[in-house]
């Protein structure tokens, strides 16, 4: 074994030749081990794993539900409040002269594509039409359904899952790592954010504990993502193409999912032995390119004036409320308490699960940012992107149902279809069929970007926080474990098992964010000679 004994003295064990050459073997054996026990499980017995993930899933948000809200209003406080000290925020991670890597284009496009861009995509349209049905504002008799006062409360909500919260828990871990990693001198792990607290007994089984926990998080967060983006897919093909094996009664078939699981993985892996500065770099250029073309579209073609103000009055309403619906906790058992289980407490488990993979990717990236640019360039600039995104496309499927040129088109489609049911609607049906190939392409393009980061980073856990690029037989072996999770997970209750086995695999890593957060504080006020001043 080959002991690296860096400046902070934090050592982390790997073997010094064999197939493991390079990797700490306990990391990487103990990651593979569960997730094969967890596969095989699932796929031996399904109808049990669904059933047993649907169990604990509702035992973890009984118990950790008020937990996940004031946890993800304090990362959000304190990821802000970092920027205001003028030392702190003037601090360039990697020292003082250091210089970024990417251009600020790259950076915000690699940020983009590996943080949300797949969820984005189909929630940007599905869930203000979900919401113009069904939020805390209707639940409470405030408001009717459907009816035009109620966009005011749609897009409180949206805004609420795909702003501020869920850039800044990415921030926060990715500064974490930057910080600890290019200014003292610590290996690029998720361990290395606790060295503060816990010291040299990281070297030990606790730092392998800590790495294998952000292993399993990442496979699991990006297995919801992936999940949801390939059902989208499916319902892509089948819209420009028609064939009867890709949907059945509305939704994707097994067949149709498989495919394509099977086409994005493969492009994933690829990509990722490719390397962050050209496989993922081209890619995330590329769907930030036909992002804005969409967006384009959506400007010129869909309700141009009911997205603006939609827009304008969306921040000022979210910018007004963020506080006290951050901090908001409803009664469990309650028609709001289940409301806010199944979307606000599902999204800040996704986003914490996301986080490890997406905070290291940011990392990465982000050598030679200043602490203030790193988290007002990763936090400001993609809410705001989002919102564009809500008003912009959701609004015009909003606007189409509210006039009666969709009579429900929309609305009753499956929430992978309804994208592509607004340019059915919108479009004659060749037309349709051409802004639909661009949306399945830019959709694959995020797919791929997002898996391929998260194998990357995985890889990098298990080797200890190296910076070179990875054993390419490493990477093709979590391509397939990538795969194998969602697969077993479908068959064993589709996206609902998906989304049960991430909110249970996330809870291990919200504490050791919450430590990580502590870690920093302390590390920022209070810091010792940086290594690379």
């Amino acid at each position: 074994m080959n002991t690296q004994v860096l400046p902070e003295r934090l050592a982390i064990a790997t073997a010094e030749n064999g197939f493991f050459k390079g990797y700490n073997h306990t990391v990487t054996l103990g990651s593979m081990l569960l997730i094969t026990a967890f596969v095989l499980w699932a796929a031996l017995q399904p109808e049990q794993a669904g059933a047993v993930l649907a169990n604990i899933q509702g035992q973890v948000l009984d118990t950790f539900g008020s937990y996940y809200i004031y946890v993800m209003a304090l990362f959000a406080v304190v990821c802000f409040l970092l920027t205001i000290p003028p030392r702190i925020g003037s601090i360039r991670l990697g020292g003082a002269d250091a210089k970024a890597e990417f251009s600020s284009f790259s950076w915000f496009a690699m940020m983009f594509g590996a943080g949300i861009g797949v969820g984005m995509l189909t929630y940007a349209t599905g869930e203000p039409i979900y919401h113009f049905a069904d939020n805390p504002e209707i639940i409470k008799g405030l408001v009717q359904a459907k009816m035009p006062e109620t966009l005011d409360s749609v897009y409180r909500y949206s805004f609420l899952h795909w702003g501020f919260s869920a850039w800044t828990v990415y921030s926060l871990i990715g500064l974490s790592l930057a910080y600890f990693g290019y200014n003292r001198g610590l290996p690029l792990t998720i361990r290395s954010g606790l060295f503060p607290l816990f010291g040299k007994t990281l070297n030990g089984h606790l730092g392998h504990l800590v790495d294998i926990t952000a292993v399993l998080a990442t496979l699991l967060g990006i297995a919801v993502t992936i999940g949801f983006g390939i059902t989208q897919l499916a319902s892509g093909l089948y819209n420009i193409s028609g064939a009867e094996w890709i949907v059945n009664a509305g939704k994707p078939t097994g067949l149709a999912l498989a495919f394509s699981l099977v086409v994005v993985m493969l492009l994933s892996t690829v990509s990722a032995i490719s390397g962050v500065g050209r496989g993922v770099k081209w890619l995330s250029n590329i769907n930030m390119s036909l992002s804005f073309v969409l967006l384009v579209f959506f400007l010129v073609f869909g309700s141009t004036l009911v997205a603006l103000q939609l827009l304008g009055n969306g921040v000022v309403d979210y910018l007004i409320t963020f506080i006290p619906l951050a901090f908001n906790v409803e009664e469990k058992g309650t028609a709001l308490g289940d409301w806010q289980a199944g979307w606000t407490i599902f999204y800040w488990a996704w986003w914490i699960a996301y986080a490890p993979f997406v905070g290291m990717f940011f990392a990465k990236i982000s050598k030679g940012r200043t602490i203030r640019e790193f988290i007002l360039g990763s936090v400001l600039i993609p809410s705001l992107v989002c919102f564009i995104w809500f008003t912009f496309v959701g609004g015009t499927a909003l606007d189409l149902e509210l006039s009666d040129i969709a009579n429900g088109q929309i609305l009753n489609a499956d929430i992978s279809a309804q994208i592509f049911q607004v340019l059915n609607v919108m479009l004659s049906a060749d037309a349709a069929k051409a802004m639909s190939a661009l949306v399945v392409v830019l959709l694959l393009t995020f797919l791929v970007t997002s898996a391929d980061s998260a194998i990357l980073v995985i890889n990098s856990i298990n080797t200890g926080g190296a910076t070179e690029r990875s054993n390419n037989n490493h990477t093709i072996i979590w391509g397939v474990f990538l795969t194998a999770i969602i697969a077993v997970l479908l068959l064993a209750g589709g996206l609902g098992a998906l989304k049960a086995a991430m909110i249970i695999g996330t809870l291990p890593f919200s504490f050791i964010m919450l430590l990580m957060t502590i870690a920093l504080v302390k590390s920022l006020i209070a810091p010792q000679k940086p290594i690379l001043a």
